[in-house]
């Protein structure tokens, strides 16, 4: 190299001098120190090409770390949706027009409290007609039995027959059948009288009112008259795969968990996990779960949805920070240092929840050097100069 730097250096002198001495009939002292000047110049070119050449060739930093067993705390996120203890459909159970609406859209009721009063008039006339029929029915009974009371006592002293004795008895029978009727059928208009004042069958908070004063409603109506919802205690319901080992080892009443609501105003709120089904659904191929969250400062509502985290503890397991990682068609690589250079591999990962790390399913192993940061800036076999840190298996 600095025989090349010397033969530049005599053809450039060369040929600052022949331009001189064939444009310029100068003296040469001036001669002397253009060809000096010139030889500055072309020094200070070659030493800053060289500088850059030296800059290219000097590997960049990257911060690197030799894998190790750890201890985590894992918070898997499930999506879930929030159900009252109870949320019942109210709906009417006699047909007519709403005479009153008792609450308020979104008003606390007690069980037993009216909600809805139904015109009572029709139901009240066949009250009346069913009473009727049953005095009618209990005056012709009297009437039956002194007829057979009587023949019974002539009968005893063969003054009547045996048949037409057997004949009231019938005729008594008769009548205190008609009886039990007539009083079944004024137990029914009675019945169906109550039915009018639709009453709450829980305690709980009344939803949106469809329907106004004046509407006819009947039995088969599509939209309840109000849904009335106990969220005293929610149940949050998520599902989970036969394999997750939620699954095989949830603890019932004690399995703690962390609901975090869509609406970030609300804030996160704990339960445990209350019950887990026997069986799995056959379309989507899950496991339903509930979890019991209270609720006694009602701030979370019936149908609202959010993320239930469920911990666990994982030991000796490799972790890695997702600065580290890299993803291309929904793989996810790192960078492994060997022999001071960068190799990609291909990993499988589970995230802890954190928003920081991943545990490593499979692709590293304990011992392994990988590249912390900046993973997506490097490629492959690129020369780095390292600074090493090692996990602590207490971290």
């Amino acid at each position: 190299m600095a025989m090349n730097y010397r033969i530049y250096l005599t053809s450039f002198s060369s040929s600052l001098q022949g331009m001189v001495q064939t444009s310029l009939p100068l003296c040469p002292c001036f001669v002397h120190r253009f060809r000096l000047w010139g030889t500055v110049l072309f020094l200070l070119i070659l030493s800053s090409c060289k500088n850059g050449e030296e800059k290219n060739t000097v590997s960049k930093y990257y911060p690197t770390k030799i894998l190790s067993p750890v201890s985590r705390t894992i918070q898997t996120p499930y999506p879930a949706v929030l159900k009252g203890r109870q949320s019942v459909e109210i709906r009417p159970q006699c047909s007519g027009l709403i005479m009153r609406i008792c609450i308020e859209e979104g008003a606390c009721v007690k069980k037993g409290q009216i909600l809805f009063i139904i015109d009572q008039a029709p139901y009240l006339a066949a009250l009346k007609t069913a009473s009727a029929n049953v005095s009618q029915a209990e005056a012709r009974l009297a009437t039956v039995r002194l007829t057979f009371d009587s023949k019974e006592v002539l009968c005893k002293k063969n003054i009547v027959s045996d048949y037409e004795l057997q004949t009231a008895r019938n005729e008594l029978k008769a009548a205190e059948a008609t009886l039990e009727q007539m009083q079944a059928q004024c137990d029914n208009a009675r019945t169906e009288l109550s039915y009018t004042e639709v009453k709450s069958p829980v305690d709980g908070v009344a939803g949106m009112i469809p329907y106004r004063v004046g509407a006819l409603v009947d039995r088969n109506i599509a939209e309840p008259l109000v849904c009335v919802s106990d969220t005293e205690e929610m149940f949050a319901y998520f599902s989970i795969s036969e394999s997750d080992e939620l699954a095989k080892s949830a603890k019932l009443g004690t399995q703690k968990i962390t609901f975090r609501p869509v609406n970030k105003a609300i804030p996160v709120v704990n339960g445990v996990i209350d019950a887990v089904s026997g069986t799995m659904d056959a379309r989507t191929g899950t496991i339903s779960v509930r979890a019991r969250i209270p609720n006694h400062d009602k701030i979370l509502y019936d149908g609202s949805t959010g993320t239930v985290l469920v911990s666990s503890e994982r030991t000796d397991c490799l972790v890695i920070s997702q600065t580290a990682a890299y993803e291309i068609q929904n793989r996810t690589f790192v960078y492994k240092v060997v022999d001071g250079r960068t190799v990609s591999r291909s990993v499988e990962v589970e995230d802890i929840g954190n928003g920081k790390e991943y545990i490593v399913l499979s692709g590293l192993k304990a011992g392994d050097k990988i590249v912390t940061e900046g993973a997506g800036l490097l490629r492959e076999g690129t020369e780095i100069t390292e600074s090493i840190t090692t996990q602590n298996a207490s971290q």
